[in-house]
């Protein structure tokens, strides 16, 4: 459970008080420069950083990109290795996530740069959505976002069971 309303600077970035890990939240609407780097909001920074500074992006399911302090994956990574690779679907999520993770750092100006590969596998061209989501960050292709939250937003096929008795 988190504690306190941020680190004090109105920042999306809170550590959790249980084990020292950041927390995300928010949408930022990015642009991504001609060479592939983004600048990661200045809330966002100092709870990428910790841990070491290290951080690693890969490919996700959903056709984004998500973006982890390197302390939060590794026993992300650990447990998916540990897993069976006889079972191909097993086999299919370790390749997705393991084999498109890349180790990425901040630059002096916040920014990071986005492997070629991953921008083409989430369709990163220029505008784009970087999403809070608890211990890692995700980012859209601005187009693929809206697109991702006008589906949501209907509840096709209903209400998800676990969500019917959340209270807001």
């Amino acid at each position: 459970m988190a504690v306190g309303g941020g680190n004090g600077d109105g920042s999306g970035a809170m550590i959790n008080g249980g084990e020292g890990r950041p927390v995300f939240r928010g949408v930022s609407e990015l642009l991504l420069d001609a060479k592939g780097r983004v600048a990661i909001p200045a809330r966002h920074r100092d709870g990428l950083a910790a841990g070491g500074g290290g951080l690693v992006i890969t490919a996700d399911h959903g056709g984004c990109l998500l973006i982890y302090p390197q302390a939060t994956w590794e026993p992300i990574q650990a447990e998916l290795m540990g897993l069976s690779s006889f079972d191909d679907r097993i086999r299919s999520v370790q390749r997705l996530l393991v084999g498109h993770a890349d180790d990425v750092e901040l630059d002096a100006a916040g920014r990071i740069l986005v492997p070629p590969a991953l921008r083409r596998y989430a369709g990163l061209d220029k505008r784009v959505v970087l999403v809070g989501q608890g211990q890692k960050l995700e980012l859209w292709d601005e187009v693929k976002w809206q697109a991702q939250i006008a589906q949501t937003i209907t509840f096709p096929g209903g209400l998800p069971p676990g969500l019917q008795g959340l209270s807001l």
